[in-house]
């Protein structure tokens, strides 16, 4: 694996100790809204009152026609 150049120069103490500081932090972000229904579950319902609307109006036009079978 090749090495990266950094521009960036590592310094290490040439005497005393050598203290590294990194401490796990939550870190906070935008909450996220969910919908509450999923767009095709959406969709799935508007088919269904479609079809159920498309099913009264044939279900009325076939009442107001006069029955003259018989």
């Amino acid at each position: 694996m090749p090495e990266v150049k950094s521009i960036f120069r590592e310094v290490l103490p040439k005497q005393g100790q050598l203290c590294v500081e990194d401490l796990p932090t939550m870190v906070l972000c935008k909450p996220k809204l969910l919908p509450l229904k999923s767009v095709s579950l959406a969709k799935l319902e508007k088919m269904q009152r479609d079809a159920q609307n498309t099913i009264r109006q044939q279900e009325l036009s076939q009442s107001e026609q006069p029955s003259t079978q018989a």
